[in-house]
Parts: C-alpha cells; structure tokens; sequence
C-alpha cells in the first residue's frame, strides 16, 4: 500500500487546481479513495462525526450482494451445462457462469463509470460511490442471455435518466438499477421476456441465439388454467417449494435464491445499512394480499386466486426487490411509519399485479419504481400528522 500512496501523492498536483489534468481530478479522487480513507479534517469547532461514510455504506451493501452474486454465478453455469448437456457439477458450472456474468458486470460497471466521471467533470463534483452498488445490482437483475450493448444502453439510460438528471446520487427519485431494467424490459421486450432467455446454452457470444426454451415458475403459474392447483402444477414442472426457496432454477441471475437474499438481509439489517421495516411490511404486505385472494378462489376465478402465499415469497425476484432494492435509502422514505406502509404497499402491488396483469408476471420492479414515486408524499404526510400532535405555543 505504501507503494500506490507513493504514486498518489506523486501524482495529486497534476489533478490539483492548476495541473495539467485538473479536469479529471473526480476521477483520480475515486481511484485514490478506493484505496485510502480520505484525510479530509473539519478545521471549525464543534461537529458531528459519523464513521458510516457513503463509502463504507456502500460497501456494506457490496458484501451483502455477495451471496446472491457468487450464487447467480454458480446457477448461470449450472442452468447452461445442464441445458447443453455439459457437466453440471461445481467447477465447470461455475467457470460457465463467471464466463456468462462477468461480461455483464464488466459492461455495467464501464459504462455506467464513464457518465459518472463525465458528469462529475462537468459539474465539478467528487465522483459518487453510489454507482458501486448500481452498476452490481443491475446486471444482477438481467437474464444471462441478454446481449451486453443492450446493457450498455440500459445502463446508460439508469445513470443519466434516473440519476443525474435529477443532480446525482441522493436526488434521485427512482432507484437507478431498476429504472435501467425497467428501461431495457420495455425497449427490447422480446430478449427480456418469454421462455428462451433464461439458460445460456453455448456462450456469451450471440446470446439470444444460444439460447433454450424453459419456462420459469412465473410463466408456469400464468399459464395455468381456471381453477387448476397451481402448486401441484409447480411440483410436476419440478418447482417444488424447497428449490424455489434454493433458487436452483432459470431466472435473473441474481434474484433466484431466497436464501442468499436472507443472509443478505441479516447483514444489512444488523449493521443499520437497511431498514428491517421495509423489508417486514412487504413481506406482510405479499401474506396479507395474498390470503384475500385466496378467499375468493374457486374452479371459475384465475389459477393465481388459490396460490399460496408462500410462493409468492419465493419465486421471482421479490426477495431480492424488497431486500435490495426497496430499501435503497434514497428512493424510499425516511420516516419509521412510512417504511412500514411502503413496504406493504410494494407487497401488495406485488401480488396485484402478478394476479391480474399476466403480461408482467415478475410484479415487483414495477411495484417498487411505482411506490418510489409515492415515497416523498408517504413522508410528508407523517410529517404533517407529527406536527399535528405537537402542543401549540402559547
């Protein structure tokens, strides 16, 4: 380390005010970052100190992706040589997926990189350490098959669009990974929906072309009939509950496994990063919904009617949603009782949406940009009750 704080402090006057490079000083300042703490001192008296800086948050947030990261690694390549008829076991399966994600994430973090540099030339500004998160949970939310310039432009759209449009990071009113997913599912629908996106089956070269038909949970759950057990349905597609918790089936790459999405969650809950309210009132808000709906289920009403609640919890990426992106601190409220109805409400949107809208069975990356929306009027209203039950100076 001795050595790259060597080179730093050789190089910092050529990105100072008045250096030859002064217009990249964002950049050389995240890279110098990454590696140091910075040894800014506040020179006034009293202050507040926090030793949770947006760089330790966000790194938090990293090792709390890890799980379900390393997991969708493993399930790409596991899903590609089972579907090519390769070995399936640990290794290979996890060389074929680090072949299938990487190039995402490579993708991801390149582009998104270069408009955070561009604007923060432009604008002046340190460059963000937001877009460490962004730029993982983006292709995280993306089927392996997709091709990497559709991510490049999705990404693109999510940083520009979604985020610094609005200022930057902490401006922001929807979460910015799920405004480029959001974007990339409505401007190339046929490589983000359907049954042949899912499982790579020769490589990362031409994708969409390499690819086999499979039909995940959700598409076996539309398609079921009036009336049909629908978890019976599931069990003879080979979706039993327990794989559905496990995660070891065709999906986005991340958003699969409920487990690795739980061990995130603990971590984030227990170090403060993540508000355990969120993620409680979505999960009360999927039960809740979800048992309505099962009192009015008969032989006459849509297959979703008679669902298990359950299964709304573990198919999908609504683990994934509510644990990582519903709680983004930016996009959602701030207030304690808010959290509670946002969550809820992003359970519910859930469900609502699976159940009557089948041409969107995932549901909850647009109940949450929706509820991202709502989010500052949840907290102003709180405000104004709050405010209501104050005493009155006399």
């Amino acid at each position: 380390m001795k050595f790259i704080k060597a080179i730093c402090d050789k190089q910092r006057p050529n990105f100072s005010k008045g250096g030859k490079f002064e217009k990249l000083a964002p950049l050389f300042n995240a890279t110098e970052t990454f590696f140091f703490i910075p040894g800014d001192t506040t020179q006034n008296d009293t202050h507040i100190r926090d030793s949770l800086d947006l760089k330790r948050f966000m790194s938090f947030v990293i090792i709390a992706l890890m799980p379900s990261f390393l997991f969708g690694i493993y399930n790409a390549g596991y899903q590609s040589n089972l579907a090519s008829g390769l070995n399936a076991e640990f290794i290979p399966a996890t060389i074929r997926g680090l072949k299938i994600v990487i190039p995402l994430v490579i993708v991801s973090y390149s582009v998104g990189f270069f408009w955070e540099i561009l604007f923060a030339s432009i604008r002046k500004h340190p460059i963000s350490e937001g877009f460490l998160v962004t730029g993982l949970l983006f292709p995280m939310t993306l089927p392996p098959t997709l091709p990497l310039w559709q991510a490049a432009v999705g990404i693109s759209f999510g940083v520009v669009i979604g985020k610094e449009i609005f200022g930057g990071t902490g401006r922001n009113i929807l979460n910015p990974a799920l405004t480029a997913r959001a974007f990339v599912f409505f401007a190339y629908a046929e490589q983000m929906s359907g049954d042949k996106i899912w499982t790579v089956v020769k490589g990362t070269s031409d994708q969409v072309a390499d690819a086999v038909s499979g039909a995940t949970p959700l598409a076996v759950t539309t398609l079921a009939r009036f009336g049909r057990d629908v978890e019976a349905l599931l069990n003879e597609s080979g979706y039993p509950l327990l794989k559905l918790f496990l995660g070891y089936y065709p999906g986005s790459i991340g958003a699969t496994s409920v487990l690795a999405c739980l061990l995130g969650a603990v971590f984030l809950v227990a170090t403060g990063i993540a508000s355990y309210r969120i993620m409680i009132g979505g999960i009360a808000g999927v039960c809740i919904t979800g048992l309505v709906l099962n009192l009015f289920a008969s032989d006459s009403s849509l297959a979703w009617f008679s669902l298990n609640p359950l299964y709304h919890l573990v198919m999908g990426g609504f683990a994934f949603g509510i644990v990582f992106m519903a709680t983004d601190p930016v996009s959602a409220p701030g207030m304690d009782k808010s959290k509670w109805i946002y969550g809820f409400l992003i359970g519910m949107l859930t469900v609502m949406i699976r159940v009557f809208n089948p041409a969107f069975p995932e549901g909850v990356m647009l109940a949450i940009l929706f509820m991202n929306l709502f989010s500052p009027l949840l907290d102003y209203f709180e405000i104004k009750t709050r405010l209501k039950r104050r005493i009155s100076n006399v």
